[in-house]
């Protein structure tokens, strides 16, 4: 088949033409969790009406689930509710969950790779705009509202429009101390947050060939930050090892036909593109957010930006988020104090991602103003780190070793900044009110990063916070 990956994906999918321009198309998987299914199970209820397909719907309990303590009932009354309300549903429909008690719960976008749930070639909706993340699998994986979770519930299928395709090629090495999490602020930095609107992103180049699962995930998750409705990476040998023995892949010789499959999803070399883009990798430094959204962002060695150089469009949006973040133009981005760290979210919550923070702060101690938390993205990422010693590392150094959930990336549950606290954090948006405080304040950057700075208890260069092997071997 000729074309990009979007294309044979989404004709493989497509229904048919709706008399609106949009598609009927079909999904192979739905995922949902506790947030955003109730209303769509009551409107599901009130007609009488079945769940189409329980054995394409997978359901995790991840956002108001508290990562202190995960006893039942939870101490929220809210929280219990729609946890209740979940496990009632899904025993109503058939649907598999994975709860506390299953031993495979965990953020959503999380639990769908390594369950091997996520494959290349498949449609994917949840009702969570974070969906993206399974992109990095060579599928089109989006976000999609609670009235569409209701017609994915009823159908197996939803309207969507057409998209067009940017490939975005990102080559060459990327410098020690730059990770996934510093190209895709790059990249969100330079085509801005509303660059990618009516755009699927195609990632590419030599940079992402030789990434892992786990870091194309991170990249291809905060493609929603760019305006994109979804971005993937074409399917690759990277791929087919990484889902090969997980629990819901395919076996044996069925795995070798369905890797066979899954590669030939991948674009053709004479695809065509709307527009095309290109990064040089070691021009990318470690990136860390200053404003109120992913694309205002600079390298940790620069400064900030000042309004008066910028064209007036831009000028005003610049001085209210200097405001609030109670920054001044042309200051250093290096020494900003922060008060709170988070490492965890759907973005860098994998075991890769709390390897490299307990790389730079094993043997060492968080200031002493510091608070800090690790949240493990799922239960099977928790037990891993606790397999490897990760959990006494953060522990050691006085960071909070928690159970696995969404926690402080969105704060629907005990997890919350006060006030204006500032909080560098390993997730994915840095919006007003998003930690949970009104005045409080988010600086994304990557897991090493926020570790760094939780040692430090201001902003600093990673790269000059050598991890406890390096400075012994020296």
């Amino acid at each position: 088949m000729a074309g990009t990956l979007f294309d044979k994906i989404w004709d493989a999918h497509a229904v048919r033409r709706l008399p609106n321009g949009q598609t009927q198309l079909y999904v192979g998987l739905h995922l949902i969790h506790e947030v955003t299914t109730p209303q769509a199970f009551d409107m599901l209820a009130a007609r009488e009406w079945r769940v189409r397909a329980p054995h394409r719907t997978f359901a995790t309990i991840d956002h108001i689930v508290p990562t202190d303590t995960q006893d039942r009932p939870f101490v929220d009354v809210m929280a219990e509710t729609m946890a209740t309300a979940l496990e009632r549903n899904c025993r109503t429909h058939g649907i598999p969950l994975f709860d506390g008690p299953s031993g495979a719960q965990g953020i959503v976008h999380v639990i769908g790779p390594e369950l091997g749930l996520t494959q290349p070639g498949m449609t994917i909706a949840c009702g969570d705009s974070h969906t993206s993340t399974h992109g990095a699998f060579g599928t089109l994986a989006f976000g999609i509202g609670t009235s569409q979770v209701r017609d994915v519930l009823a159908s197996q299928c939803v309207a969507l429009s057409p998209l067009r395709v940017r490939r975005i090629e990102v080559n060459g090495e990327l410098s020690p101390g730059v990770y996934a999490k510093d190209v895709i602020l790059a990249i969100i930095r330079r085509l801005g947050v509303s660059g990618g609107t009516g755009f699927a992103y195609e990632y590419a180049g030599t940079t992402l060939a030789g990434m892992s699962m786990e870091e194309r995930m991170t990249v291809c998750n905060m493609s929603i930050e760019g305006g994109a409705r979804m971005g993937y990476v074409n399917p690759d040998a990277t791929t087919v090892a990484y889902l090969a023995g997980r629990r819901f892949a395919p076996q044996d010789a069925d795995f070798e036909a369905a890797a066979a499959r899954w590669l030939s999803f991948a674009s053709s070399p004479d695809a065509t593109y709307a527009d095309r883009v290109s990064y040089d990798a070691g021009s990318i430094a470690p990136t860390v957010t200053w404003g109120t959204h992913p694309g205002q962002s600079v390298g940790v060695d620069e400064t900030l930006p000042d309004p008066r150089a910028l064209d007036e469009s831009e000028r005003r949006s610049v001085e209210e988020a200097l405001a609030f973040m109670q920054f001044r133009a042309g200051e250093p981005m290096a020494g900003r104090r922060v008060d709170v760290a988070f490492i965890g979210s759907c973005t860098n919550g994998r075991i890769s991602d709390l390897r490299e923070a307990a790389a730079v702060v094993r043997g060492r101690r968080i200031a002493p103003h510091m608070r800090a938390l690790v949240v493990p993205g799922s239960q099977h990422v928790q037990r891993a780190a606790e397999t490897e010693g990760l959990d006494e590392v953060f522990r050691e150094a006085g960071f909070e070793w928690r159970g696995a959930g969404c926690s402080m990336c969105l704060a629907m549950n005990p997890d919350r900044l006060h006030g204006d606290e500032v909080c560098a954090s390993s997730s994915n948006r840095n919006f007003k009110g998003r930690q949970g405080s009104p005045t409080g304040r988010t600086l994304l950057m990557s897991p090493a990063m926020v570790a760094a700075a939780a040692l430090a208890g201001e902003v600093v260069d990673v790269r000059t916070w050598a991890s406890t092997e390096e400075r012994e071997s020296r």
